[in-house]
């Protein structure tokens, strides 16, 4: 009792920290409110992250140049790749600002042309989109995140242009890789492809992107997603035990979470099965035991933690919590929406930037993820209305 009181305070505390920062250091700033957290914590992320953009559009895993790389940290920093360049666009897109309005206007045209480079330069075949190797996010969230990160910026971007000549580049790119991603789905539905350290992620990013596209008009075999979402209701169904028990995994590809990596690996799997299930009404409807399944271990402290401590695949997991809870409503989003939110809040360092504490921990990707979480409930990216619940 004593613990969750520190820990209640500590919440506490923070907001209150930055809701002084807002009075004293942003009073003069019309655009935020003088005394919401969530609002200024989000423009200093999003303020750095547009600070350190490198010259040629892109961000690597601390950002654009070498010069903004940390010393001591175990970043690539040789050049910047496609998908902190793609989650980093994604954050600024979700703040407000479109490719053609907005603070982050030229940012995002930017960073659209690195992309849509990197795109148009892959060959036909293939799920990549470029031809760096290696990089942090890579390794963990497997060799192709690149593509499923891009892809489904390309599916928020499609038809926002500006101009008819950028709107056809971006649905070309989109549909080259949207025929990437379907082509090379694993037979058992899921993109969970060997190299990564959580490639449930990657499996979570192809599909939202298909789904994304497919909202937009881009043709998407009804195959691909009915075998992700055959693997996903696969995956999502508990063994032994009941939601929130010690004797509760998720089953990863058929067979129970490896003992030595269940505690992540279980939040991960359980934050892609939740969104992918509660898409619409009827997936709500026809998924609403597996569903509550899962909101029902969110009481689980253990399960919520994820691998012990905060690196970017906790983030992005936090991330599809958030969308999934926001479609489905209720007491558990209410609940969920306030705790999250003081989590991240946090977890913010003094420069605006957010970073993991294990595998992904660059400061680009983590911050752009943490942004996008404290924006959940805010989303103006323009997108279909059966994502959202009314």
């Amino acid at each position: 009792m004593k613990s969750n009181r520190i820990r209640v305070l500590t919440g506490v505390a923070a907001v209150a920290a930055i809701g002084i920062y807002a009075e004293t250091r942003l009073a003069g700033d019309s655009s935020v409110p003088k005394n919401d957290p969530v609002a200024i914590a989000v423009q200093k992320g999003a303020r750095w992250l547009a600070s350190v953009q490198g010259k040629d559009g892109g961000w690597g895993q601390d950002g654009g140049e070498t010069s903004y790389v940390r010393q001591g940290e175990n970043l690539e920093s040789t050049g910047n790749d496609v998908a902190n360049t793609a989650v980093a666009a994604e954050a600024l897109l979700h703040t407000g600002s479109t490719p053609t309005s907005g603070e982050y206007r030229d940012n995002l045209q930017r960073a659209v042309n690195f992309i849509l480079k990197n795109v148009e330069q892959s060959p036909m075949e293939g799920l990549g989109v470029t031809n760096r190797n290696g990089t942090q996010i890579q390794r963990k969230l497997g060799p192709y995140i690149d593509t499923f990160l891009t892809s489904k910026l390309l599916a928020e971007l499609d038809g926002t242009m500006g101009d008819p000549r950028s709107n056809a580049r971006v649905r070309q790119s989109l549909e080259k890789c949207v025929a990437k991603v379907q082509k090379n789905q694993l037979q058992d539905g899921s993109w969970n492809i060997a190299g990564g350290w959580a490639p449930i992620l990657g499996t979570s990013m192809a599909s939202r992107s298909l789904f994304l596209a497919q909202q937009k008009g881009v043709q998407v075999s009804a195959n691909a997603m009915a075998k992700v979402t055959d693997y996903t209701q696969q995956a999502a169904t508990p063994v032994a035990g009941g939601p929130g028990s010690s004797a509760t995994a998720s089953v990863i590809g058929g067979r129970p979470a490896m003992a030595d990596a269940s505690a992540g690996v279980s939040l991960y799997q359980g934050a892609q099965a939740l969104e992918q299930l509660s898409r619409t009404e009827e997936d709500r409807r026809k998924n609403a035991k597996q569903i509550d399944a899962i909101k029902g271990r969110l009481s689980d402290t253990r399960f919520v933690t994820g691998f012990g401590s905060m690196g970017g695949e906790e983030f992005f997991s936090y991330l599809n919590i958030s969308d999934s809870l926001h479609r489905t409503g209720g007491p558990e989003w209410v609940k969920w929406n306030t705790d999250i939110k003081a989590k991240v809040l946090q977890l913010q360092n003094e420069d605006g930037t957010w970073a993991g504490h294990h595998c992904i921990t660059g400061r680009v990707a983590v911050t752009s993820a943490a942004i996008l979480t404290l924006l959940s409930d805010k989303d103006p990216v323009i997108q279909s209305t059966s994502l959202k619940r009314k």
